[in-house]
């Protein structure tokens, strides 16, 4: 006899991007930001390693909360903080979600939402995209108790236009949850929908354009009462002191991330013509990746290529996915390497 539950026992676990130990890569297979985080982000860890270290943080991570409230342009009452966007992710399916509710997300999309109501039990719609992954009409279904839209999507960059967006929260009974997770390298955010639809949910991370994926922080917007209520099902401390510091001082210092932004989307758009140069179809994206396609080729071996030369990119095995790899942009120097290794390759 088993442990565990019989849907954990039966369940596939999420299976995050490769992160290498020992061996040095050009990583660009997670989406990690190539540049660093602003100097007032270290200024602000290192005045948090003293003696207060021994003191337990803000429980609901205020001083965070503020500054987003202030930047955002929204009220502290509607802000929660995360352990990551993911921390937040999970929050909301423990919220909404009980055995059997329907849960809707399109596909291909990002895979731990489907990791997540497994866990709960919930019953899950999955919509396909459509052949250049868009949203497709009928998209929103009226009963179900939770929607996920990543906008910009992964993996393929396409963003969804927030008057959308909009439509769909006014055509749900359900929660809407707007993963914005990569919205800093694109054109617009649903965060101000949240004055006007009580059902929209958006949720920021500081893992990408703030260059802080190793810190674990995220943020929710949405009307009180959804914040009040999933302010019962967080972790009780679930952000650290350290993590609290770093995240309001790069918001105190947001040019520098809008900097960082600004040389990411511009190697993007040199990456996605030279990629195409190369016999590549790119699929326009207002991400810091671009999914590069060559249909109807299986591209593993082009990924197993590049992992022998040092480079990581990310390769899916689906079936609507095994023609693409997925590059994250890095520095021109890392993207002017991967081009030559594509090159070599295709060669051969």
């Amino acid at each position: 006899m088993g442990y565990f539950r019989k849907n954990i026992e039966a369940m596939e676990g999420y299976s995050p991007g490769e992160q290498p130990q020992g061996q040095e890569y050009i990583k660009l297979n997670t989406n990690e930001n190539p540049y660093p985080p602003s100097p007032n982000v270290l200024k602000a860890i290192n005045r948090e390693t003293g003696a207060s270290i021994r003191l337990y943080p803000s429980p609901m991570a205020n001083p965070l909360r503020r500054k987003a409230a202030e930047v955002y342009g929204v009220k502290e009452e509607n802000v929660l903080a995360g352990n990551g966007a993911d921390d937040l992710l999970s929050i909301l399916v423990r919220s909404f979600v009980a055995t059997g509710d329907l849960v809707v997300l399109p596909i291909p999309t990002y895979t731990l939402y489907d990791t997540l109501i497994a866990i709960q039990e919930g019953e899950t719609l999955k919509i396909p995209l459509t052949e250049d992954f868009g949203i497709p009409e009928g998209f929103a279904i009226k009963e179900a108790r939770l929607t996920f839209l990543a906008n910009p999507n992964s993996p393929s960059g396409i963003f969804t236009p927030v008057e959308r967006v909009a439509d769909f929260a006014g055509e749900l009974e359900g929660v809407l949850v707007v993963d914005e997770a990569y919205v800093d390298f694109a054109e617009g955010s649903a965060i101000s929908l949240i004055n006007e639809y009580p059902n929209i949910v958006v949720l920021r991370t500081f893992s990408k354009s703030f260059s802080l994926a190793g810190m674990r922080i995220g943020l929710a917007f949405a009307d009180h009462e959804l914040i009040e209520g999933m302010t019962k099902v967080k972790d009780s401390y679930n952000l650290n002191r350290l993590s609290i510091a770093a995240a309001t001082a790069a918001l105190d210092d947001i040019s520098w991330m809008e900097d960082n932004v600004g040389k990411v989307k511009k190697t993007r758009d040199a990456l996605s013509v030279s990629i195409t140069r190369l016999g590549f179809k790119v699929y326009p994206s207002q991400s810091n990746f671009v999914l590069a396609s060559i249909p109807g080729r299986n591209l593993r071996g082009i990924y197993e290529e590049l992992k022998r030369g040092g480079i990581l990119v990310r390769y899916f095995d689906t079936p609507r996915l095994r023609d693409c790899i997925r590059i994250t942009v890095g520095t021109d120097s890392e993207i002017s390497r991967l081009l030559d290794a594509l090159q070599g390759i295709l060669e051969k």
